[in-house]
C-alpha cells in the first residue's frame, strides 16, 4: 500500500540520512519516477522533506523529525533485529514487509541504544548459505506470485486453486481447502483439504496459484502443531523404510542431511549416537549409508544390512586381486 510505502521512505531518510532517488527506489522496490511522486506527497502532507542538487546530492530530512518508542528494552529490540537478520527473512514471502518492520523498529528507539543495537545486531549471524564443511544450503524457490496468493487464501479462508507438479507425474489441477502453512528446514508446505481428504502440497511443485471467492470449508479454530504431527507421522509410515542406525558424532550432520525425516535419537555409551532415520528406499539408504564408510553402523532392518554386505564384497571382489600394471 502507499502509505506503508510512504512511512517506509521516511524511515530510510531519517535512519540513513541523504539519499538518492535511486536508492531509495531500489530499498523500495518502486521505480525512481514513484519516489518522485512519493517526495512531493510528503512534502505536500508537512514532512520536513527537502533536495539537494549536485553530484552528492539526494533527499533529507531536517535534523530532529522523529519518534521515540517506549517500553521496548535492549534484548527486545536485539531480539527483533536478529530475527530479521537471516534466512528466515524470506519465509512465507514476507520479507519486504519484515524489512519495512525493523526499520520502523529501529527508527523508533531512543538515540543513544540505536548505535549499540547495530553493532550487536551484526555480532549474530543465523543461518549463513554456507555450512562449516562449505556445503552450500539448499533453498528452494517458490514460482513468482505464488507465494502471495496462497498466504492470502490461507488468511483469508478462501478456496484455492494451483497447477501442481507431482514428481514423476504430468502437472495437474488441484482445488482445495487450505489449513495453513509450514516452513520446515526452507521448505513450506500447504497443509490443506481437498475433498474432506487430508493433503500436504510443497509450494515449489505449485506452478501457478489463483484465490477462489468460494469459502473454504475448514473449521475456525486450527492446532497446527499436532495437525503437522499427525502429518509428519501418516508420511513416515507410507513409502519409505526406517532405518536404525550408529554413527560417530562427527558424521551425524552429514547422515542428517541425506536422510527424509529423523525419527529419535539418543546418544550410546561409546560415544556414539543411535538414530532412528527413513530414507526414500532400499537404494536410497544404501547411498547414504555408504558414504559415511566405517564411521556409520546399520542394526536395522537386515535387507539394508544385506544390501551393505553384498555391495562390500562385489567391491572386494573387483579389487581383492592385484591387477598387472600396462606395459
Amino acid at each position: 500500500m502507499r502509505a506503508d510505502r510512504l512511512v517506509s521512505l521516511v524511515l530510510l531518510l531519517r535512519q540513513r540520512g541523504r539519499m538518492t532517488a535511486d536508492e531509495l527506489a531500489s530499498e523500495l522496490e518502486v521505480s525512481a519516477r514513484t519516489v518522485l511522486r512519493d517526495i512531493e506527497a510528503l512534502s505536500t502532507a508537512g514532512v520536513p522533506v527537502y533536495a539537494e542538487r549536485g553530484r552528492h546530492g539526494g533527499f533529507s530530512l531536517l535534523p530532529g523529525f522523529r519518534t521515540e518508542l517506549t517500553g521496548l528494552n535492549h534484548d527486545e529490540a536485539l531480539a527483533l533485529l536478529t530475527a530479521g537478520s537471516g534466512r528466515g527473512e524470506k519465509v512465507f514471502g514476507l520479507s519486504t514487509a519484515l524489512a519495512s518492520a525493523m526499520r520502523k523498529v529501529v527508527d523508533a528507539l531512543p538515540e543513544g541504544h540505536r548505535a549499540s543495537l547495530d553493532d550487536a545486531a551484526k555480532r549474530f549471524l543465523v543461518e549463513p548459505e554456507t555450512d562449516l564443511l562449505s556445503r552450500r544450503l539448499v533453498t528452494e524457490d517458490v514460482a513468482s506470485g505464488v507465494m502471495g496468493v496462497v498466504r492470502h487464501a490461507v488468511l483469508t479462508g478462501h478456496k484455492l486453486r494451483f497447477h501442481y507438479a507431482a514428481p514423476d507425474k504430468e502437472p495437474r489441477w488441484h482445488t482445495v481447502d487450505p489449513i495453513g502453512l509450514v516452513t520446515v528446514r526452507d521448505r513450506t508446505y500447504l497443509l490443506a483439504a481437498k475433498s474432506g481428504e487430508d493433503r500436504t502440497y510443497r509450494l515449489t511443485r505449485m506452478l501457478t496459484a489463483e484465490e477462489l471467492p468460494e469459502l473454504a470449508d475448514r473449521p475456525a479454530q486450527v492446532d497446527l502443531d499436532r495437525i503437522w504431527a499427525e502429518r509428519s507421522a501418516q508420511f513416515l509410515s507410507e513409502n519409505h523404510i526406517p532405518v536404525l542406525v550408529r554413527v560417530k558424532p562427527a558424521r551425524r550432520e552429514e547422515l542428517l542431511s541425506t536422510a527424509r525425516a529423523v525419527r529419535a535419537e539418543e546418544p550410546e555409551a561409546d560415544g556414539w549416537v543411535r538414530l532412528d532415520v527413513t530414507f526414500e528406499d532400499l537404494r536410497h539408504a544404501v547411498w547414504a549409508i555408504w558414504q559415511l564408510d566405517m564411521a556409520a553402523e546399520v542394526l536395522a532392518p537386515e535387507s539394508l544390512r544385506a544390501a551393505l554386505r553384498d555391495r562390500a564384497e562385489a567391491l572386494a571382489a573387483t579389487y581383492g586381486t592385484r591387477q598387472p600394471r600396462a606395459e
